[in-house]
């Protein structure tokens, strides 16, 4: 059994590229979603945080250096107010009276980590303190050497630092009041008497109550912060949605476009750059409408030169990459059919009437070989010449009654205009051939070569000498599937066809049927009468 030729698509009709696959579309789809409302969120989300993480960073700097001044102030005004209240205190050596007041103002203010009041005729020794651990001592071990000293100096102005505790602070009795580490903002002011200082009396206020409210800041910050967050990732999401909506609807007018539905247009309106885009859309799809609608009829024209079984073996890839020298081998069956007497029908007929003659001819009898399965290699003057790519021979038998019986209505059409009838023998063999392509680069030609494709040719002619209308051959008869079916005799046990040196037993199909109107002679060859 022989190989079936088909078609792998329809180049008619099919507008869909090659390797285009629906599935993937979608798949391109879903990660364009994904892609485009990923990064428009990760986006806004980004440029939120930055812009909050600015913003909180600037807020908490400003309340932070506001409230260090504020703290400042209030050192620098107690160490002020104090100096000069105790001044008197101090010439009077009255300086239980001094400690009295410190432990009474830092009772009150838990703020105040210590309070030293130094007397410069003790040579700086300490004379008041809170705590009450430092009184005696020249140099307190609260904070660096060179703190002291810079608080110790002379100066018309009050000196403020920030200074870090350089161990616990505990007063009253077991009440931690700043731990080890811990920043304070210290002011050390001189105790003057009728212009000349006496003593020097350092305040250190803790700024526990600044970072704490810089904690709270931030919390709150951080609150707000996410709060606004989600919602500028929700507004984003929204946007992303709405940007991404109509890019969708485009990409899947797109797709439909390319699975084939040209007619398909997009209804994405707007004013907006999308709305342009979609308009664009459109016009592409109606050139390209109008472009595949010009494609396909030139592929519809160029099937009515080469069939498309033809196609399928000299263009599998399209009718664009043909190439010189593409062929098949393949097992068929080849019908021949040729005017008799077309020579003297010619002479006596314009060539206006012979073209219209053929063309009506050639349509009732190509219509009889396409309904049989059959396709139409090539047209050689008046003659035709026929293909059967099937397993078996019975369709092409059938084809040839079927031509014997429109060609006896086509005859009876033309009995009644007056004009004379036609006739025709038809040679079938089956055998081995090459389809394929001959030619060269700026011509080529689709043609089927090989002895059976001559054979047929040959069988043809032969229907003349043997007065028969459709002669076959041997392979033929073998290849029938229903060989009961048909009427068949032998013409010729060893008939020899002109050119051939092997003989090949002839078979005649007696399709009972009279192509000849009654009355009518049809048109014999000029070469004579066949031999008796």
């Amino acid at each position: 059994m022989t190989e079936r030729l088909t078609v792998s698509g329809d180049l008619r009709t099919s507008s869909r590229p090659s390797g285009f696959s629906w599935a993937a579309a979608m798949a391109d789809r879903e990660k364009a979603r994904v892609s485009i409302v990923l990064k428009l969120i990760v986006s806004t989300a980004l440029l939120l945080a930055v812009v909050l993480i600015s913003c909180v960073n600037l807020w908490i700097q400003s309340e932070t250096h506001s409230m260090r001044r504020l703290k400042r102030q209030e050192a620098r005004a107690f160490a002020v107010a104090m100096s000069g209240a105790w001044s008197n205190e101090l010439i009077d050596e009255n300086w239980n009276q001094i400690r009295n007041q410190l432990r009474t103002v830092l009772m009150r203010s838990p703020d105040y980590v210590y309070v030293l009041v130094s007397d410069d005729r003790r040579d700086g020794r300490i004379i008041a303190a809170v705590p009450d651990e430092y009184v005696g001592h020249h140099v307190p071990d609260l904070v660096r050497l060179a703190d002291t000293e810079r608080a110790l100096t002379e100066s018309a102005e009050e000196r403020l630092s920030e200074v870090v505790l350089l161990h616990d602070v505990v007063w009253p009795e077991e009440t931690l009041r700043a731990r080890r580490g811990e920043e304070v903002v210290e002011v050390a002011s001189d105790i003057m008497f009728e212009g000349r200082r006496v003593g020097v009396m350092r305040v250190g206020i803790s700024l526990r109550r600044v970072e704490g409210a810089r904690y709270e800041i931030m919390k709150n910050a951080t609150v707000g912060g996410l709060l606004v967050l989600v919602l500028g990732v929700l507004g984003a999401w929204l946007v992303a949605r709405r940007i991404t909506g109509p890019v969708l609807a485009l990409e899947e007018s797109a797709a439909r476009m390319a699975a084939g539905d040209l007619a398909h247009r997009s209804m994405v309106a707007g004013s907006d750059e999308i709305g342009s885009l979609s308009r664009a859309f459109n016009r592409m799809a109606d050139v390209l409408e109008r472009s595949f609608a010009r494609l396909r009829g030139t592929v519809d024209s160029f099937e009515r030169f080469v069939p498309r079984k033809f196609l399928a073996v000299i263009a599998p890839d399209g009718i664009e990459n043909i190439q010189v020298g593409a062929r098949q081998e393949r097992v068929m069956t080849i019908l021949f059919c040729d005017i008799r007497g077309y020579t003297s029908l010619s002479e006596s007929s314009t060539a206006e009437q012979m073209f219209d003659l053929l063309n009506e001819y050639l349509h009732e009898l190509g219509t009889a070989i396409e309904e049989n399965g059959g396709f139409i290699d090539k047209y050689i003057g008046d003659a035709i010449m026929a293909l059967f790519d099937e397993p078996h021979t019975d369709r092409a038998i059938d084809a040839a009654i079927g031509m014997r019986k429109r060609l006896a209505d086509f005859n009876a059409r033309r009995a009644e205009k007056g004009l004379r009838p036609v006739d025709v023998g038809i040679g079938i063999h089956r055998g081995s051939c090459i389809m394929g392509t001959v030619g060269f680069q700026s011509r080529i030609d689709s043609t089927v070569i090989g002895d059976a494709v001559n054979l047929a040719s040959r069988v043809e002619g032969l229907t003349k000498q043997y007065h028969a209308d459709v002669l076959v051959t041997a392979a033929v008869v073998e290849g029938l599937e229903h060989p009961k079916a048909y009427a068949l005799r032998i013409v010729d046990e060893a008939a020899r066809a002109k050119g051939k040196d092997v003989t090949f037993k002839l078979y005649a199909v007696d399709d009972r049927v009279s192509v000849v109107p009654e009355g009518l002679a049809p048109y014999v060859s000029m070469d004579g009468p066949p031999p008796a």
